[in-house]
């Protein structure tokens, strides 16, 4: 794996007869991405608020579910009561669509006996929760769903019109600076590894990425695919990209921390 050198902060020289690479100003460029349809023209008070007092849903290939026994820790309430309501009415809830029941940990276990419980979705979720008493708790639940599923639908339609997009931008210009070389693997992965850390993205955590942190990854490649431009090769690439991810991390910083504050 390639060793790379720290570069000064003013300008970057790859050897005596390059150009000095100019830096854009990285902050008016955040501004203008972040207030720009590649975030799919969420508000700046939007994009800080979103995760805000949501509920952690499942991920499937179609869709995102809940879990009957996360429904009933916030109801406050017996999991055998709410899943009966499913089983019971399990025809209702199959005129939205397939319901999946599974077997894992009870969560009031302490011998880690099994349970079955149900993976709902969007408006089986719902249907459930008008079969339970409309109560002030059952109210505020039904926010937090509209939230939940809301959020889900946002990082789905993110990942695919504008993560993706800009990922593989930014590795086909990697590609045109480092093919041929026999280390090309690791030139993809060292800027990946850029792009996670002005992020605020851990190693391996791209696909449970919630949607503040997917735009801000898609931010991240569109501004690592433009320092690409012009470089003379992938040594000269990724010290400009370290460059521009790593001003981009200073500004970055704190929309994260709102981010992470409001989750």
């Amino acid at each position: 794996m390639y060793e790379y050198e720290q570069v000064p902060n003013s300008t970057l020289m790859h050897d005596s007869s390059a150009q000095p690479i100019v830096l854009p100003n990285i902050e008016q460029m955040v501004s203008q991405l972040m207030g720009s349809t590649v975030l799919h023209g969420i508000s700046m008070q939007q994009w800080e608020s979103l995760g805000q007092a949501a509920l952690d849903l499942i991920a499937t290939k179609t869709e995102a579910r809940i879990d009957t026994r996360l429904l009933a820790q916030h109801l406050e309430t017996q999991h055998e009561s709410l899943f009966k309501l499913v089983t019971t009415h399990q025809g209702d809830f199959e005129e939205l669509g397939k319901v999946r029941f599974q077997i894992g940990p009870s969560p009031d276990s302490r011998t880690g006996q099994s349970m079955k419980f149900a993976l709902l979705n969007e408006d089986q979720a719902y249907l459930l929760l008008t079969y339970s008493r409309n109560t002030a708790r059952v109210r505020e639940l039904k926010i937090r769903l509209v939230k939940a599923f809301r959020d889900a639908r946002l990082t789905a339609d993110t990942r695919k019109a504008e993560y993706l997009p800009t990922y593989h931008r930014l590795h086909d210009g990697i590609h045109v600076l480092a093919s041929g070389s026999p280390n090309e693997h690791f030139v993809h992965s060292n800027i990946n590894k850029l792009v996670n850390k002005a992020a605020g993205v851990e190693a391996g955590q791209r696909g449970a990425t919630p949607l503040a942190k997917l735009s801000m990854l898609a931010v991240g490649q569109t501004l690592a695919a433009g320092a690409l431009h012009g470089a003379l090769d992938h040594h000269d690439g990724y010290q400009r990209v370290k460059r521009v991810l790593q001003a981009f991390e200073a500004i970055a910083q704190p929309l994260q921390l709102t981010a992470d504050d409001n989750g």
